[in-house]
């Protein structure tokens, strides 16, 4: 009953399809004044891709990048000018450096505050948040804009993840996978649907609708920033869209299952809400959902081994679009059951890092624990 529920009742989150293209928007439409901030700590590695991709669109608009470099140690700020210089198009490129961090803010979102308070000379009409790791394709930008201009405040784009080492193979796909179950893009689109999801390495949001929410400090202590914001412009009364591509695509690599599990475990018992009981449940219902059906197999009775080998298929069936998506073997689908109790693992060790004191930690920084008085709303 659960899978047929999740196939078939919860906005066909699965099928993993590709957006497609807006119709083309008059010229004057995409011509829109852009503002792409940038959040970045330590970020060398990636940010000279990233910039290089961005300073490269073939936008026919007007648009401006805005770096804002969150105290990083690895020379990223230096990284990024010395890449525009080399592209011939420094005055594209706006990089500073994020003042103090203000108490009840997080690193990222108080990064981005400072890149839309820079951006307001500029007087765009769109702002575009993008991760440091984020490599677009050259028509990206005009792709944005014109879904926006279709009648979205925001617009956002699930980018096709690294999926190269084994441990990325075993476990980014069901990333994505669990995501769109949490966030399916059908209901985030739907008026009729309180969900509201984004993907924060890439969001397109209209400048009046972030005014209308009063900015980012509207969200400044969420860990889960980009649903955040998207339930913010939502709950406004704006119009939010949730799309997949595999143009644009991250360039962060995840080399071992432990750098994976860190990523999960960073958010996970923040969006439990820090509750025993939450985490409790969600424990008991991932058993439920993805290994109660092969442990049903090992029961040797005809009727309970058939209802779990049902429930299994089609817990394959749904989990094969992610894995084509990320050109992976239908071999991998009948693993989702123990790729799941890795999940559920870095759950557990997200909550045990929060009442240790270093809950939401990334790169050196703790943003979640139970020592703060922070709490999501």
């Amino acid at each position: 009953m659960v899978w047929l529920y999740l196939i078939f009742g919860r906005g066909l989150f699965w099928r993993f399809r590709e957006s497609r293209e807006p119709e083309a928007e008059p010229p004057e439409r995409l011509s829109k004044r852009v503002a792409i901030v940038i959040p970045a700590r330590n970020e060398a590695e990636c940010i000279g891709q990233a910039i290089a991709s961005l300073l490269c669109q073939d936008y026919r608009g007007r648009y401006h990048v805005f770096l804002v470099d969150d105290h990083s140690q690895d020379g990223t700020l230096d990284q990024a000018l010395s890449l525009a210089r080399k592209a011939g198009k420094p005055e594209l490129l706006t990089a500073t450096s994020a003042r103090s961090l203000p108490e009840d803010w997080t690193g990222k979102l108080w990064a981005l505050a400072e890149g839309v308070n820079h951006a307001q000379a500029f007087q765009p009409d769109y702002v575009l948040f993008n991760d440091a790791d984020i490599m677009h394709a050259p028509d990206s930008l005009s792709r944005l804009v014109e879904r926006a201009e279709a009648g979205y405040d925001l617009v956002s784009y699930m980018v096709k993840l690294k999926c190269e080492t084994f441990p990325e193979k075993a476990l980014i796909p069901a990333f994505v996978f669990f995501f769109f179950m949490l966030y399916p893009p059908a209901w985030t689109a739907s008026p009729r649907h309180a969900t509201a999801g984004a993907a924060g390495g890439c969001i397109l949001i209209r400048w009046s609708a972030l005014a209308r929410i009063c900015g980012i400090a509207a969200i400044r202590s969420e860990l889960i920033d980009d649903c955040a914001l998207a339930k913010a412009v939502k709950s406004a009364g704006g119009k939010i869209w949730l799309g997949l591509t595999s143009k644009t695509r991250s360039i962060r690599s995840y080399g071992t299952f432990g750098e994976i599990g860190r990523m999960i475990s960073r958010t996970a018992f923040w969006q439990l809400r820090h509750s025993p009981w939450l985490l409790a449940g969600t424990m008991a219902g991932m058993f439920i959902t993805y290994m109660m059906a092969p442990l049903l197999l090992l029961t040797g009775r005809r009727i309970p081994a058939g209802l779990g080998m049902a429930a299994w298929t089609l817990m394959m069936v749904a989990y094969v679009p992610s894995l084509r998506f990320y050109g992976l073997t239908m071999l991998w689908a009948p693993t989702l059951p123990v790729v799941a109790l890795f999940y559920a693992g870095a759950t557990v060790h997200s909550a045990l890092r929060y009442w240790s004191g270093c809950g939401g930690e990334w790169k050196g920084r703790v943003q979640d624990s139970s020592a703060k008085t922070r709490r999501p709303p």
